[in-house]
Order: structure tokens, then C-alpha cells, then sequence
């Protein structure tokens, strides 16, 4: 049976896979292994610490290999992640590597793909809605950065991903109370615009909690404070949600809105709030779309790599 080789590069947490193809193109799951990323000097130096664990499919075995990475890839072979100290030039790792085939995809366009996989077994709904198989999906997650991506249908059967950098793009603040947020952003960081991941992410859950109460604490000391009456929290949901519907209104996501990332995983009080729903669904012109679209939460930390797998298949069956 051909193996597939996968991994999901972020900023925190590195974590591989290896899987292996069965004649219905079923994916079965052999085993996992995760590393923190910045401990490693290099992509290579993480490959190296995989070998040395003699994880059960060393990269030479592997018929495919798919690497996700959080952040914009060239080419399918180069990326430079925003949270990475190094990059990822397969290219120039090619040779070391001694695999077949080997793609670089982004860590959401993986996200997008694992919608797909047995992972949606174990889905959350958040927001109720009807899914339409025809229509495209989104998916949204916050962790050391926040991503985004959409799953299109093709009319002759399968998938393709979008890939999207949204997380690096202004986030919109629509009150008095949000501007002095904003303002308290600017000023923390020194940047010209406030970023969507400034706000969503492990880092802005900091941020906000230290505006809202003065506290400057770590993204767990905050989530370990927060209650159903914590103004944190209700903040953090309703720009969860706000995100997420702009999401779900710029690719029309009948499909259905999936919320991935460590934050929500770990915290999932941030996108079953109250305050979520009602912010998704805010809206003066589009509720008879926003309406029909549910949400669901994904908990499974694991997803990207199910997602990668999916990716090479694709690649196992166009050779």
C-alpha cells in the first residue's frame, strides 16, 4: 500500500504523520509524533529530530510527502512562515529528503482538506444552519497566528482549496469602546494597522484581557481565569464571530463555517458563547444567507495532518 508522509508546520507545535493508502483511497492512520517548533534550528533540523525517534515512517520510506506550514506558499516548494524564525525551501531539501513526490501547502489550505476526513465525525455545531454539499465550506482558526481557507466542489467530482492570508489583513472595530481598543493596540505593538490576528489569537487574547482589566498575563494564565460572566471572554467571542461571518459572506460558505486552532480547541467557551452566535449573524443585509449557514467547532489538534493526507492522495492518484 503506497504511505503518505504528512506534517503541520506552525508556530508553536510541529507535528507529523504517516498514514497509508488503501485501495479505496481509504486513509488509515499509523501514527503521530509532535516536536515544539522552536526548538528546532531549521526544517531540516526537525526532519533530523524525526529520523532520530525512529518514527514509524522515515521520510525516504514515504511515497508522497505533504508539508503544511503556517504561512504563504511559492511554487508548492518555498514558504517563510510570519511566526518562523527559518524557512521551508524544498528545492534546496529535495535531495536530502530522497522522496518522490514532495508539496508544500499552506497549515489552512490542510484545515480545508481535513473537512473532508473522518476528523468531522467528532465536530461541535456552534451555530445551527443547513449544510449545502455543493456550495463551498470555510474555515477559520486561531493559535499562534489565525487562519483562514475555503473548500471549493468541482463540478467533475473532488476539491480544491483556497489558500488565504486574511489573517494579516485590518480587523474591523464597529463601537466607541472598540476604538479605545484599538488605539490600546496600536500603541502596544507600534504598528501602522491592527491585524486580525492582533485580535484573534493566543497573543490577542493577552492583549485583551490586559485593556479590559489592566493584567498582563500569558494566553493560559487569561484562558484560566475566564467564566461565563468575564468580560474577556464576551469580547473574545463577539470578534471570534465577526471574523468568522465575514468569512463565511466572502466565499458564500453554504457549505458551513469550521472553527479549527489550539485557541478554540482549548478554550472552546470562546466560540459557544452567546456572543458569537449573535455576532455571526449580525448582519442588515444578508440574513437570509447567514441564516441558512451553520458553524461547527473542530477539537481535534491532529485535523492538519488529516488534511495533508487527503492533499496526497490527490497527488497519489494525478501520477
Amino acid at each position: 500500500m503506497p504511505s503518505i508522509l504528512v506534517a503541520d508546520i506552525g508556530g508553536t507545535n510541529s507535528r507529523f504523520a504517516a498514514f497509508e493508502v488503501h485501495a479505496d483511497d481509504r486513509l488509515e492512520f499509523l501514527a503521530s509524533k509532535w516536536f515544539a517548533t522552536g526548538e528546532s534550528r531549521s526544517f531540516h533540523d526537525l526532519l533530523k529530530r524525526l529520523e532520530n525517534e525512529n518514527f514509524e515512517l522515515p521520510p525516504s520510506r514515504a511515497d508522497v510527502a505533504v508539508i503544511a506550514v503556517a504561512g504563504p506558499v511559492e511554487k508548492e516548494t518555498y514558504s517563510k512562515p510570519p511566526h518562523i524564525d527559518w524557512d521551508i525551501d524544498l528545492s534546496v531539501l529535495s535531495g536530502r529528503l530522497r522522496i518522490e513526490r514532495c508539496v508544500l501547502i499552506n497549515d489552512f489550505v490542510a484545515q480545508a482538506f481535513a473537512c473532508r476526513s473522518p476528523v468531522m465525525d467528532t465536530v461541535h455545531p456552534l451555530v445551527s444552519g443547513e449544510i449545502e454539499p455543493s456550495a463551498p465550506l470555510a474555515v477559520i482558526g486561531a493559535g499562534t497566528g489565525l487562519g483562514q481557507a475555503a473548500l471549493i466542489p468541482l463540478k467533475e467530482g473532488g476539491y480544491v482549496a483556497l489558500a488565504s492570508e486574511g489573517g494579516h489583513a485590518s480587523f474591523a472595530f464597529e463601537s466607541n469602546s472598540e476604538i479605545a481598543y484599538m488605539e490600546f493596540l496600536l500603541e502596544e505593538t507600534g504598528e501602522s494597522y491592527v491585524r486580525a490576528e492582533m485580535v484573534v489569537s493566543g497573543v490577542g487574547l493577552s492583549h485583551l484581557h490586559c485593556f479590559l482589566t489592566g493584567q498582563r498575563l500569558d494566553p493560559a494564565d487569561v484562558a484560566a481565569q475566564l467564566t461565563s460572566n468575564s468580560e474577556t471572554l464576551r469580547w473574545m467571542a463577539r470578534f471570534y464571530g465577526r471574523l468568522s461571518r465575514n468569512l463565511a459572506l466572502q466565499v458564500v460558505a453554504l457549505g458551513g463555517v469550521y472553527i479549527a486552532g489550539g485557541v478554540a480547541a482549548k478554550n472552546p467557551d470562546l466560540v459557544s458563547h452567546p456572543e458569537f452566535a449573535r455576532a455571526f449573524r449580525q448582519t442588515e443585509t444578508m440574513s437570509h444567507v447567514l441564516d441558512r449557514i451553520p458553524v461547527f467547532l473542530n477539537t481535534n489538534e491532529e485535523s492538519g495532518l488529516w488534511g495533508a493526507a487527503l492533499r496526497g492522495v490527490q497527488l497519489l492518484k494525478a501520477d
